[in-house]
């Protein structure tokens, strides 16, 4: 495994820096905090934004989010943040199949119009940087409230920041954790299928 451009600090490093800032302990275990913690303004402000879409204030439904991120992590090929979520979405119980849907979304039988609705709002921001005016008119039939709207948004831009510095950064996953999926596909740029390697 190649080493992060950033090295990663020690773990008990790590944890008192995360500690001074009023971190969530759990932050200061993973790999990417253990970079982003070089710089610990802007590791506070990440982590604090992070802690509000995953627990404190989201609004935006759990299941509709996690597909959000998968998605990212498969376009991407961002391969911390489609393992990182895999375990947290499996952990809220949203089927395997469901986000292995999210590979190819667009003839999945298994997901919603509103599953569908906020991955093309996802592929929108990746292909034009914005969602297109017939996707928001889609998602808002499924998504009702005005802070759900903005908080799809915010989480769209946010797992995307994450994916782009898990890549640029090339943060790695936590000793002992398996890069998903075994069956060896992964995503990319390209959105498409690839093979093992």
């Amino acid at each position: 495994m190649p080493e992060p451009r950033v090295p990663m600090l020690p773990l008990q490093e790590s944890r008192k820096r995360a500690a001074a800032l009023g971190l969530n302990p759990q932050f200061a275990e993973l790999s990417v905090f253990r970079i982003l913690l070089h710089n610990q303004p802007v590791a506070g402000e990440i982590a604090r934004t992070l802690t509000t879409l995953l627990f404190d204030g989201n609004v935006l439904d759990t299941r509709l989010r996690e597909l959000i991120i998968m998605r990212i992590g498969w376009r991407t090929g961002a391969t911390y943040e489609w393992t990182q979520h895999w375990r947290v979405a499996r952990g809220l119980d949203i089927p395997a199949e469901d986000l292995l849907a999210v590979r190819d979304w667009q003839t999945a039988k298994n997901l919603t119009d509103a599953d569908k609705a906020v991955l093309q709002a996802t592929d929108d921001t990746l292909d034009h940087g914005h969602i297109l005016a017939d996707t928001w008119d889609s998602c808002c039939k499924h998504i009702k409230s005005e802070a759900e709207r903005v908080e799809l948004v915010i989480a769209i831009g946010n797992w995307h920041l994450f994916a782009q510095l898990l890549k640029s950064l090339e943060v790695p996953l936590e000793e002992g954790l398996t890069p998903w999926p075994p069956d060896g596909l992964v995503g990319g740029p390209d959105g498409g299928l690839a093979g093992p390697g």
